[in-house]
């Protein structure tokens, strides 16, 4: 007899974390994988129901917003509204925190998410994903954000869904990571790989190479490095689709390295692209929890204390050895 399928929620119920209690885990994690469902259904239908191109707005970070961005920002806000524990949002998509008054209490967190990530592939059909983290907000918090301006070691939930051939949702809460596949026909997500291990070493790396010419010295000459192929260790393949989750779920499973390495002002100081609190910590705690590592060519992103919501910072993040390998060359200045 096959082994009967193992849903989300009956997975968090039975795997503790002592950084958060299994109740309040299964609560959000009920609520993200809620998210996650609607969002997979519309990216399926999108371009049959006009949902499409530019909103014709411009975000927080000053990009153009598209209109799945704003529609998958508001199922988060929709998904929490009455989604106790939770009582404050953070967005790539608002400028400010969103907070459900009500949910406010002296046990509560707050959700931090990029709902779309890569969503330039929309339109053609790219790859796609949410990416998200859980921060446990301190007692009598109040409207403030001062107590979620905390390096990311203090995240208590991270994790991200990818949106391709098959629906996957990967998720940590400190005790692991596992992988969940969405059976489309039950409407759950259903485990697929527990305790998920990144290969030390990695023969794949992901890159918008053309940007190249505006990174330090140090990044330049590492990526000519493991573009020079000196022998079979050092070869390493290009695979870059523009969705940061699903480059990093290749390289979670495979090995590998991810960057994004800052760009060079006027004033010699590079300077990032992605955010530091709902794109590269969450990314560095899976990373971190599967044996690998997140850096910012300097040291670990999760050691990182964000000076506001929307911080960027480069990164350079997958196996551990190549994570290294771009810290002896200085990849950041």
């Amino acid at each position: 007899m096959s082994t009967p399928p193992i849903t989300l929620t009956r997975h968090v119920m039975s795997k503790k974390s002592a950084a958060i209690p299994v109740g309040d885990l299964a609560l959000i994690m009920e609520r993200i994988g809620f998210a996650g469902k609607r969002i997979a259904r519309e990216l399926t239908v999108a371009s049959l129901g006009g949902e499409l191109g530019y909103t014709g707005d411009t975000n927080v970070q000053g990009e153009q917003v598209k209109k799945l961005d704003q529609w998958g920002n508001q199922v988060f806000l929709d998904a929490f509204e009455h989604g106790y524990p939770v009582c404050s949002l953070i967005s790539e998509e608002m400028e400010q925190p969103h907070h459900y008054a009500d949910n406010c209490r002296d046990s509560s967190y707050c959700v931090l998410y990029d709902p779309i990530d890569g969503s330039s592939n929309i339109d053609t059909n790219g790859s796609l994903g949410t990416i998200f983290a859980v921060r446990k907000r301190a007692a009598k918090h109040g409207s403030g954000i001062e107590d979620l301006l905390a390096p990311g070691g203090q995240q208590v939930v991270a994790g991200y869904i990818v949106y391709g051939p098959s629906t996957q949702l990967v998720y940590t809460a400190g005790a692991g990571v596992d992988i969940f596949t969405l059976d489309r026909s039950l409407g759950e997500f259903l485990l697929w790989k527990e305790n998920v291990r990144t290969p030390p070493h990695g023969s794949v790396y992901a890159v918008n190479q053309g940007n190249a010419g505006k990174w330090h010295e140090g990044a330049r000459k590492f990526l000519a490095h493991i573009t020079s192929r000196k022998d079979k260790r050092s070869s390493y393949s290009l695979r870059y689709c523009g969705a940061f989750a699903a480059d990093f779920h290749r390289l979670l499973l495979e090995g590998g390295i991810y960057l994004y390495p800052g760009e060079v002002s006027e004033g010699g100081k590079s300077k990032g692209k992605l955010r530091l609190m709902y794109e590269t910590a969450p990314l560095s705690m899976i990373a971190e929890q599967a044996g690998g590592r997140g850096s910012t060519g300097k040291g670990r992103i999760l050691e990182v204390t964000p000076s506001a919501i929307h911080d960027r910072l480069p990164v350079y993040i997958g196996s551990a050895e190549e994570v290294a390998l771009a810290e002896e060359f200085k990849a950041e200045g």
